[in-house]
């Protein structure tokens, strides 16, 4: 497929593993109504033998991370398609009320685009009878800078701008930072809509992370919040929410994942990381930042430790992974074989093969043989 700079258009995920054996991504989501995920419908006969069903039956219930919500909605089509009688219900409704539920007991797991904090894992260990919850990395991606300004196709920003724009400490679009990095580019004398998460997402905490990281000395909140922290801007819920805002708003600017600009054909930023050229937000370019990622849990827990701070030469360094968390031990009885034949499915090879249909791509091999082999040992 064709990749484009700035038009958000997907990148070929294959082509990057075969490239650079690295970390394909481009996260997504969908939650501008909070309803539960309950996809029909089939994929090919070929495909859907190959899902192993292992006495998965009733209903699975599921919730968080909205950049991963249209990965869910391939995997729990393909999954009921395969396992008659079985739905998955997963709620789009942030990281954030996505642990909430987990930590409550009312899902069987949850989606977060960041790792459990430690009192989240003490937390969950209420939960965990004998056990505790575990960080399972299975998808990610490029956060995108969308933006929507008339004439300005191929906008460029650094970190330093982008935390000054979205902390209204750069208020117009012909402000000289901008102007510096888009020379020859008509830029209007124009206020700059800034849009930023109303709930609490591990979209926007990853945001605070690289901004924090690639130009602290212009972005002073905690980097550990998944609360917007910097006044002013507008606020929407979701990351479709911000997608559509940017979308309907001339002089707007957000941050969501990937799919929002592809499925919405919003323009997206181009970052000048120090590199010899200014890097698009692609699936492609995820993969080089990401190369690098290391495993800083222990145990049955990969939590990743990601370089925010990458110049390597077409690197997109503004990036997420969506975790799966569940109890490594402990889980109910009636909902653990449900839990663990779906959770099989979306980390096997034709589980994460079908996320570039989406804008996703794949784990690398050595972070997904991991994961492989953790998952059937939850109990």
């Amino acid at each position: 497929m064709k990749l484009s700079r700035n038009n958000g258009l997907r990148a070929s995920a294959i082509g990057a593993l075969v490239v650079s054996g690295a970390l394909v991504l481009s996260a997504c989501g969908s939650d501008d109504n909070n309803e539960p995920t309950k996809s029909g419908g089939k994929q090919t006969s070929a495909a859907a033998s190959n899902i192993k069903c292992d006495g998965a039956k009733g209903q699975l219930l599921a919730a968080g991370s909205s950049a991963q919500e249209n990965a869910m909605d391939l995997w729990v089509k393909n999954f009921q398609a395969a396992c008659e009688g079985v739905e998955v219900n997963y709620q789009g409704i942030g990281s954030g009320g996505g642990i909430t539920k987990f930590n409550q007991g009312q899902v069987a797991f949850a989606g977060s685009d960041s790792a459990l904090k430690d009192e989240e894992v003490a937390e969950s260990k209420k939960i965990c009878k004998g056990g505790t919850g575990v960080n399972l990395p299975m998808v990610g991606g490029p956060i995108a800078i969308g933006y929507k300004l008339e004439g300005v196709d191929n906008l460029v920003l650094d970190a330093s701008t982008i935390a000054k724009i979205f902390d209204t400490k750069i208020t117009k679009w012909n402000d000289p930072a901008i102007a510096k990095l888009n020379p020859g580019a008509k830029l209007p004398d124009s206020t700059i809509q800034a849009f930023h998460r109303s709930d609490e997402s591990g979209t926007t905490q990853n945001l605070g992370k690289y901004l924090s990281t690639a130009a602290a000395a212009d972005w002073k909140y905690d980097p550990k919040t998944k609360s917007w922290p910097a006044p002013g801007g507008q606020a929407a819920n979701g990351s479709s929410g911000v997608a559509q805002a940017v979308k309907g708003a001339e002089g707007s600017i957000g941050y969501f994942e990937l799919s929002h600009a592809t499925a919405n054909k919003i323009s997206t930023v181009s970052v000048n990381t120090g590199a010899a050229a200014p890097v698009a937000a692609t699936s492609e370019n995820a993969s080089k930042a990401i190369a690098d990622a290391k495993v800083k849990g222990t145990g049955n827990d990969v939590a990743l430790s990601l370089n925010y701070e990458t110049k390597a030469e077409g690197a997109y360094p503004l990036v997420l992974v969506t975790y799966e968390i569940a109890c490594d031990k402990g889980n109910k009885a009636e909902t653990l074989p449900t839990l663990k034949a779906f959770l099989n499915y979306a980390i096997s090879e034709e589980g994460q093969k079908v996320l570039t249909d989406a804008d996703y791509a794949p784990m690398p091999a050595e972070i997904a043989a991991k994961v492989r082999a953790i998952v059937p040992t939850l109990s």
